[in-house]
This record gives C-alpha cells, structure tokens and sequence, in this order.
C-alpha cells in the first residue's frame, strides 16, 4: 500500500515513573506526537526504565471513540494502558496511541465524508516505519483489538509478529447484517440492500429515514472502504508468526470468530482464555456483571492474556499454550 500522508514524529520531553507494586519494577512512560497532514495524533512509549534491544508492542485500540488506554467517554476500564503496563514490567516497550479524531487526537481527525478506514491502516503503516527506525527495539509487534485486528493485521506486513485480540472473523457488511438479523423482516428487507450496494462501492442516494443514522450519505465512503476488507483473506496472507487470542465469555465477538480467523490462517496459534470478556477482565457472572467491568478501572486483566503475550513475543509461547490452546 503506498504511503499517502508524509509523518514526522517528535519525542517530548515530559516523561513518568512508574513501580510495579510486587517486583518493584520500574519502566518509563514518553509521550510521542506524530506530526500528520491532518494534525497532530499522541501516543505513549511504555518501557523498561533502559530501552536496549527489546521488542516494542504497537497497541491498536478498538472501534469508535476508544482512546489509547482503552476508555471512552461512557467508560473507563484502563484495559490497554493495564496492558501496556504488565508487558512493560515483563521486558516488552509498547506503544499505544489515541487514533485520528479519537480523544488527544481529535484535531487530526478528518470529516465524515473524507474519512477512509485506509486512513487507520496508513497509521499503523507509519508507526511501523518509525519503530523500525529506532535502533533500541530488536523486534515490533503489533497487537490489535477488536477493529484494531483488522487495521493491524492489513498494516502488519512489515512488523515481525502480529496479535489479535477479539477480532472479527468476518467482514463488517457481514457483521452488520448479523446484527441486523434480529430486527423485524421489514427492517431487513430495506437495509440489506444498501448494505449489498456499499459492499459493491456504490452509495446509495435515497435511504430510507429509519435507516438515515446508520446509512447517511455522508458516512456511506468510510462504510464502503471498510466493507472491502475481509478479515479471513487478510490474516491468510499474513506470512509473520501470529497468534489469536479470544475469551469465551466476550460479548462482542464470539469463540467462533477466532476458530475462522484461525482455519484462515492454520500457521497461527489460537489461544482460548476461559471466560475472558472482551476487554480482557475474568468474568464468570452473567450478561450484567460481564457489562460492569466495562466502567471499573479497579478490575485486573486476566493473567493467562499477559503470560501468553510475553511467552509468544519472547519465543516462549509454545509452553504457555499447551495449557490454553483449544
């Protein structure tokens, strides 16, 4: 894919601090802006408090307003920064960053009507280049979450590994239609059909007013660049060691979205965490309980996604997951 959008990317100053509670280890949070066409977009460098030839994790945060810890402005549950921070105390510098138009970022985001799903994987694509070009970090990874498995696993080809998260096993025209499969036949019969016209890049001009929120013309570009990637093609023809992770009890996206991602791919390692939900929290309640843990930074991530991320980037994952993998 070509590199569309020229970046310059600046390391601040203004650095933290930070002790694990049991080791007593340190690592060091910098805050990094990378300069864009569009604005500014800031992220997060968490490291060993000495950065010398270790891997570094790219974390790419979920769809809509989710920010670089994983929060958004109805929630807070710290799942990525949590993230960030255990793999940190383990040896593995990670960067996660508020995507174009998203929290710290917002000033980078473009219109609704110029807004391309490209734009997120052109993104990535540029963190990769600079991560690269640092000659303290042996090895990237990158970690995608929710969307993020999609946006990472089309921008990963030139990183070294690739980690889904609760990815997608199918395409999002696929998935909408999935949701919409449980609204009444009437709303069926009117939406499929823009749902069709978008997967074949067509916009469609009059959409019906029950419809307008979700269809709007001016929505409809992004929706029909996002519809043309198909998550299964994409992770086949990732050629870079690659694993899978999804819990069972995720809400969100199912086990059996995984088990897909994983015929794609059959090199791939897939990993069940027992009832992970989806922003990585043990759950072992009901629908209500999973959906508390959305809004309470206090919960921990589950340890099993902390030990096989660290066992897989630092080549020990072939231990951890003779215990896990299903």
């Amino acid at each position: 894919m070509k590199k569309s959008i020229s970046l310059l990317v600046l390391f601040l100053f203004s650095t933290s601090l930070w002790a694990a509670n049991k080791e007593d280890t340190v690592f060091v949070e910098t805050k990094i802006t990378l300069q864009t066409k569009t604005g500014e977009i800031f992220g997060t460098l968490t490291s060993p408090e000495k950065i010398e030839n270790v891997p570094v994790a790219l974390i790419i945060a979920g769809s809509g307003p989710t920010d670089r810890d994983g929060n958004n402005p109805m929630m807070k549950n710290n799942s990525l920064k949590m993230l960030a921070h255990a793999l940190s105390k383990n040896g593995i510098a990670t960067l996660r960053y508020d995507k174009r138009g998203i929290a710290e970022s917002k000033l980078a985001g473009k219109s609704e009507e110029d807004l391309r799903f490209d734009d997120y994987i052109n993104d990535v694509q540029e963190w990769i280049s600079l991560l690269k070009q640092d000659g303290r970090f042996s090895e990237i990874v990158v970690i995608g979450h929710s969307e993020g498995s999609l946006i990472g696993m089309i921008a990963a080809t030139n990183a070294n590994r690739f980690i889904s998260i609760a990815g997608a096993g199918q395409s999002a025209d696929k998935l909408i239609k999935g949701q919409l499969s449980a609204q009444p036949k009437e709303v069926q019969d009117i939406s499929f059909p823009v749902i069709d016209s978008l997967k074949m890049g067509k916009t469609v001009e009059n959409v019906n007013p029950m419809l307008y929120s979700l269809f709007r013309p001016s929505v409809q570009p992004y929706m029909i660049s996002w519809f043309k990637y198909d998550p299964q093609e994409e992770i086949s023809a990732l050629h870079i060691p690659t694993m899978i992770i999804q819990g069972t009890n995720d809400i969100q996206v199912t086990v059996e979205d995984g088990q897909d991602l994983s015929k794609a791919n059959p090199d791939a390692q897939l990993v069940l965490i027992e009832n992970m939900n989806h922003i990585f929290k043990i759950v072992e309640g009901d629908k209500q309980a999973n959906l508390a843990t959305y809004n309470n930074p206090d919960i921990p991530i589950a340890n099993q996604l902390v030990e096989l991320i660290v066992g897989f980037v630092l080549d020990r994952s072939d231990d951890l997951t003779k215990t896990h993998k299903k």
